[in-house]
């Protein structure tokens, strides 16, 4: 890749916002209840030694949360960002299902850069209530004409809105 120019391409997205007047904890308690916890290597362990899809599945499957999404990373911002004086609970979560990830990897491998999914907790600055962010799949993933691509980010959109109906 030496000497070579990067491609360079624009694109745009939008950005999902929930505010509730629930506290942080009440919020990040409920996200817990509803979402598996793993890692990306017990997930990878489930596709080892020759397992079928239906038994990956099935093992996977396993770990999710009743909102089909499982924790893979937590990031506790809210830990360093007092060395700084900022005093507020601030929490980014990776999380998803590799079986919906093939669902829409399959159709561009790209998509992959944005699957699993990012969001970010964060207490409001007047201590009331709380925010949750997330960029919208959909708009990340399916950047040129693809029906089938969009369609299976569509669908993660709707299975992260009615993860935060229930949790907001």
């Amino acid at each position: 890749m030496s000497g070579q120019s990067p491609t360079i391409r624009s694109f745009n997205a939008q950005r999902v916002q929930y505010q509730t007047a629930r506290s942080f904890d009440d919020v990040l308690s409920s996200l817990r209840r509803h979402v598996g916890h793993t890692t990306i290597s017990e997930v990878n362990q489930q596709g080892a030694c020759g397992a079928t899809r239906e038994e990956f599945e099935r093992r996977v499957e396993a770990f999710a949360g009743d909102g089909g999404f499982m924790l893979f990373l937590e990031v506790k911002h809210s830990e360093w960002l007092r060395t700084y004086g900022i005093n507020r609970n601030v929490i980014r979560w990776v999380f998803g299902n590799p079986i919906i990830a093939y669902t829409i990897i399959r159709h561009d491998i790209t998509a992959g850069l944005f699957a699993p999914v990012e969001l970010l907790l964060y207490e409001n600055a007047s201590g009331a209530g709380c925010t949750i962010i997330y960029d919208l799949p959909s708009t990340l993933m399916a950047l040129d004409d693809n029906p089938p691509l969009l369609q299976a980010a569509k669908a993660l959109d709707q299975k992260l809105a009615n993860l935060m109906a229930q949790i907001t």
